[in-house]
């Protein structure tokens, strides 16, 4: 079975397409995740083929739904950050022989194929429908979102996973070698973190708006707290540490204004959901919380980093582009749960959402105020990439964990979780969903 990658003409990335035609139509019902680690340790059993096997099954069963009744399958088949498999290194057979394989020897190691799940996951005897959504669970939600509403399937899993060989970022592969094709050689001529781009926009962004980055501590705070209560957390399992103001002052710089907790920690980890139609969701076990519009930012810099002109205008774009296909306001948000890979540009989410009033400028003051779960103004209940580790869906999982109010701990209690949104990564590219928890 060939997988091909979604065609754009699947994403909203354009204004002024009004409702989406699926409004309410596709709804989330199960979710599972694999164990949490920091690096793999070599086992067959933690291998991400491994736990991404897990975290289908716990979807499935979390749903209540027979594996022979799914017939579908959306996957982003990239598995790292950068932490490829080293050239010189004998590859691990004993893993790899103990799995049904592909032509790709490193499935199931360091990527996934829909192909290698199917081999690998016998009970799925019905799916007939496969697609790759590259990029992120932020991306695969969006594609298995429209596949459902346009009937290419009816009972669909969405798949995200994450290999981490070294522990660290940027192991190995193209990052080892001595040379830098194309215009990356421009970008990483001095080996620049990845949050370089991100530090500049910040830098800018406080100079233009007389803000600081001390002000990030709020935030940061909050963040972590709430991640300490999301139990398939990277902080929450391996290291229960509060961070507080002064540990973040304290911190060393990446990339300045960037600090070593403004990035997230890689890890291993897979998430799986269950999408079916509103129809079909009225049988499952949980309760079904409904895809209200999904939309997506194609951004392009006319340099090599954007600028903060650049950032504000399309996030103000993608905000009107959520809204817009959702059919709300942003008065209607009960909650918000955009990405935060890197923390220094979740301001610009919020403020291209204009989530509680903010305006450009404004977000920073605005983390001064009451943003815990238990006020008026919940800012990343899940406590996102920088409070749970670098996965890309945390926020999606809570997104449909609040509005089905089985968030456990940190179950939003200032407001009613009636409608959320989530999405990323990147401010200036990504993709984003609005959960409902009325198809209405």
């Amino acid at each position: 079975m060939h997988t091909p990658n979604a065609p754009e003409s699947m994403f909203r990335s354009e204004e002024g397409l009004g409702v989406w035609e699926h409004r309410g139509k596709v709804a989330a019902v199960g979710i599972g995740h694999g164990p949490t680690s920091r690096r793999w340790d070599g086992g067959r059993d933690t291998s991400v083929g491994a736990i991404t096997i897990l975290a289908m099954r716990r979807a499935m069963e979390d749903a209540g739904v027979d594996p022979a009744d799914v017939d579908g399958l959306v996957i982003d088949p990239h598995t790292t950050t950068g932490a490829f498999w080293p050239a010189d290194k004998p590859l691990p057979m004993d893993v790899i022989e103990s799995y049904a394989q592909t032509d790709e020897p490193l499935d199931g190691i360091t990527q996934l194929s829909a192909e290698w799940i199917l081999k690998n996951t016998p009970e799925l005897t019905g799916v007939n429908f496969t697609m790759n959504g590259v990029g992120c669970m932020s991306r695969a939600v969006t594609v298995a979102a429209q596949a459902i509403g346009d009937g290419m399937a009816h009972t669909c899993l969405v798949v995200k996973s994450w290999h981490n060989l070294e522990g660290r970022y940027y192991q190995g592969g193209a990052a080892a070698s001595n040379e830098t094709p194309g215009t990356a050689a421009l970008r990483g001529l001095w080996g620049t973190p990845a949050c370089f781009g991100t530090a500049l926009q910040f830098a800018e962004y406080c100079r233009k708006y007389g803000k600081s980055h001390d002000m990030m501590a709020p935030f940061m705070e909050n963040s972590r707290r709430n991640g300490l209560m999301f139990p398939e957390g990277y902080w929450a399992q391996h290291r229960p540490e509060e961070l507080t103001h002064e540990d973040y002052r304290a911190a060393r710089w990446i990339a300045k204004p960037a600090s070593l907790f403004d990035n997230d920690i890689p890890i291993m980890v897979s998430a799986a959901y269950l999408f079916t139609t509103a129809e079909r969701a009225k049988d499952m076990k949980q309760k079904p919380v409904y895809i209200l519009n999904h939309a997506s930012s194609r951004g392009r810099p006319r340099s090599l980093t954007p600028t903060l002109d650049e950032v504000e205008e399309e996030t103000a774009a993608t905000g009107r582009k959520i809204y817009e296909g959702a059919g709300i306001t942003a008065d209607d948000l009960s909650f918000e749960n955009m990405y935060d890979g890197f923390s220094l540009f979740h301001q610009f989410h919020l403020e291209g959402l204009g989530y509680r009033g903010v305006k450009f400028g404004e977000a920073l003051d605005f983390y001064q105020t009451d943003i815990s779960i238990e006020g008026p103004n919940p800012v990343s209940p899940s406590g996102g990439n920088v409070g749970c580790g670098r996965s890309r869906f945390w926020m999606h999982t809570d997104c449909m964990q609040q509005i089905q109010q089985r968030a456990g701990p940190r179950q939003v209690t200032g407001v009613k979780p009636e409608i959320g949104v989530s999405g990323g990564p990147m401010p200036h590219g990504g993709d984003f969903t609005v959960w409902g928890a009325s198809p209405d």
